[in-house]
């Protein structure tokens, strides 16, 4: 994933299904290459670097 889909998911009221190794995520914040997220299956939380985050397409 590019920084500017994520900025743009980030300011838009929708939901979109982002992706780390195949795990639904939630992006906290963003700082350079990395994002924050935190997992929708439990509390983990994670830095992971932006490039390997993903949608998934219908």
């Amino acid at each position: 994933m590019e920084v500017n889909r994520i900025y743009s998911i980030l300011n838009n009221d929708k939901k979109f299904d982002v992706f780390y190794e195949d795990r639904p995520v939630w992006i906290q914040e963003i700082n350079g290459s990395m994002a924050k997220v935190g997992f929708v299956d439990n509390f983990e939380e994670k830095d992971v670097f932006i490039k390997d985050l993903y949608e998934r397409s219908l």
